[in-house]
């Protein structure tokens, strides 16, 4: 019988082969594209649409419009008018006003209202896909209408002479956008035999509004097809950008990617492998010992998700799982050590950032493997590594994966016993943030991650504060902050990236200081973040050499194993999302590989 030990995890495209380890303490800059470049990619792909939509326009009323099928529009258009009854104008007028400006303003907002409100866990990316989607239908629609100047049909209009360009049919690309993106969003999220029904019935509404202006009058019939053209392509570059799993986060090649990498399992015959194969998924309930524990946190779990959650474990075997819930005064270290203790040889853990660390911090060092289900409202350390946002969707990736080695920072100071965390954890303005964050469950659960972005703004004006800073066996650097932040990984929510080289499994700790001073400072930290500009990482030595200046810098970063701080004054507190009692002194160290996650297998490199 084999047994499988993991081995060093393979290098990431864009890694130097032999590269040396980093020293201890060495000053970091660089930050990988994320939503800055995203934002860029949507903007320069819009401006060539644009262009697009605008050639072709002056190509069909210039060069091409002796040519068909421009040649036979007018009877089309005549055809339509002599076919005109009193009916038909009725269903027509109610068809073209679901392109109607005022309509798909009103439809748009309240579809974003609802994909935020409505869901326990907001729909912020997708309420973001859809409103995206039909600005810039709108944008570049204007564009259009300035640049080609086409007459509108000659025929009675019903809708009499509007001021915009016939090119494109601005009520077809608006209803392409809105209605099409709805069609998106029923096809990913709903369920059920009436999932094709709904999204069939959405993709058919732009065609209606398309007819309804020909009918009307109101366009030729290349303006309706370059309308739907116009939205096809806004839905086609936003979805892209926003709903494609890890292309808003997405580095550049060179930098080192946020979710962890797959180990390398090494048997005992010298085999290697990155994934179970087929027989080793139908076997997992036979490698996997003893009972299955779900510590489950019943403020952000409903009766719905455990449903789904214990269909999934009955389909991997585990049929007869414990369902044992979190409390107030137990965030689910003491119900996970006590599963352990009961012999568990799986705890599943169904919860927020907070509800794993108590677990993660019970599990340290054990080799029972964890399976991670975000319920929460951050869920960090589930997105950096790389697992579907649905809580049954992500038990079921976790277990057809494998166990992977992931680190814990382990944390202690004045007032706070030694702890570990998975995340982050900070001190100063990010502490504030969670604490005022946290003071309303309800403005919490109502918005979800964006209370964070809203607590931020509040506690802008936390005062500065000196501390002193020893990283590993280097001197110790004198500094002022507005925060403090240490990392296991690297990538927060939103999919901004504040700690561009971490890794949850290699080995070490990232560290940001954050001192940005005016407005200049927070415009300048702000810029850095979005930019993503990636430079070449500058010795200890010299980045205290230039904090000796008169400027500073806005933002540094570090990585380490072993950090003490030292506050002149005490500072709030937080681990992974959580406030705890503020001190003066921290001491922050890695375990490498302390946690067994079981991760979504991927396919072996070079095979």
């Amino acid at each position: 019988m084999s047994t499988a030990v993991p081995e060093r995890p393979a290098e990431l495209p864009g890694e130097r082969s032999g590269e040396e380890p980093r020293a201890a303490g060495d000053g970091r800059v660089a930050m990988p594209r994320g939503i800055g470049w995203s934002a860029g990619w949507i903007s320069a792909l819009t401006v060539c649409q644009a262009a697009l939509m605008v050639g072709l326009g002056l190509l069909i009323t210039g060069p091409a419009r002796g040519a068909w099928p421009m040649t036979v529009e007018d009877h089309v258009d005549t055809g339509f008018e002599r076919a005109r009854t009193g009916l038909l104008t009725a269903l027509s007028s109610v068809a073209s006003e679901a392109g109607n400006t005022l309509t798909v303003i009103a439809i748009t907002l309240v579809s974003c209202l609802s994909l935020i409100l409505i869901p326990r866990l907001p729909m912020w990316r997708q309420a973001v896909f859809l409103a995206l989607a039909v600005s810039l239908q709108s944008l570049v629609f204007l564009v259009i209408t300035v640049a080609v100047d086409r007459h509108r049909p000659d025929v009675h209009r019903l809708d009499g002479s509007l001021p915009t360009s016939s090119y494109t049919s601005g009520h077809t690309g608006a209803a392409t956008a809105l209605y099409g993106g709805l069609a998106v969003l029923a096809l990913s999220r709903l369920r059920g035999p009436w999932r094709g029904v709904v999204a069939g019935l959405l993709l058919v509404m732009p065609l209606v509004v398309g007819v309804a202006r020909l009918y009307r009058g109101m366009h030729h019939p290349t303006d309706v097809v370059g309308g739907l053209v116009n939205g096809g392509l806004s839905l086609l570059i936003v979805g892209r950008a926003v709903l494609t799993d890890g292309f808003v986060t997405a580095p550049p090649a060179r930098c080192r990617q946020t979710p962890v990498r797959p180990a390398t399992l090494r048997a005992d015959d010298g085999s290697s492998t990155t994934g179970p194969s087929s027989a080793a998924v139908a076997d997992r309930s036979t490698r996997l010992p003893g009972h299955t524990a779900v510590i489950f946190n019943p403020t952000v779990t409903d009766q719905a998700d455990l449903a789904a959650l214990r269909r999934v474990l009955e389909q991997h075997g585990h049929p007869a799982s414990a369902f044992i819930e979190t409390t107030p005064d137990d965030p689910g270290g003491g119900q996970t050590a006590g599963a352990v203790r009961d012999g568990a040889g799986l705890v599943v853990v169904c919860g927020g950032d907070g509800t794993l660390r108590a677990a993660a911090d019970a599990l340290a060092g054990s080799e029972v493997p964890l399976a991670l289900v975000p319920c929460g409202t951050g869920n960090l350390l589930a997105r950096n590594l790389g697992l579907p946002p649905d809580p049954a969707d992500a038990l079921d990736a976790a277990l057809r994966g494998t166990a992977h080695r992931v680190d814990l920072g382990r944390m202690e100071g004045d007032g706070l016993p030694p702890t570990h965390f998975a995340a982050m954890s900070g001190a100063g303005l990010d502490a504030a943030m969670v604490q005022r964050a946290n003071a309303s469950d309800r403005i919490k659960s109502l918005l979800g991650w964006p209370a964070y972005v809203i607590a931020a703004l509040r506690v802008l004006g936390t005062p500065r504060m000196g501390l002193s800073v020893r990283l590993d066996d280097a001197p110790a650097l004198r500094r002022t902050a507005r925060m403090v932040l240490v990392g296991n990984i690297g990538t927060v929510q939103g999919g901004t990236t504040l700690l561009p080289d971490a890794s949850p499994d290699d080995g070490r700790l990232n560290l940001l200081i954050l001192d940005p001073r005016g407005p200049s400072g927070w415009i300048g930290a702000v810029w850095t973040v979005l930019r993503g500009r990636t430079t070449t990482p500058r010795p200890a030595a010299d980045t205290v050499r230039e904090r000796d200046g008169k400027d500073g810098v806005p933002m540094e970063f570090f990585t380490f194993r072993r950090a003490e701080f030292t506050f002149d004054a005490p500072q709030p507190r937080e681990l992974d999302g959580d406030p705890v009692a503020p001190g003066r002194r921290l001491t922050v160290e890695v375990r490498p590989g302390a946690l067994t996650v079981m991760l979504p297998a991927r396919p072996a490199r070079g095979k």
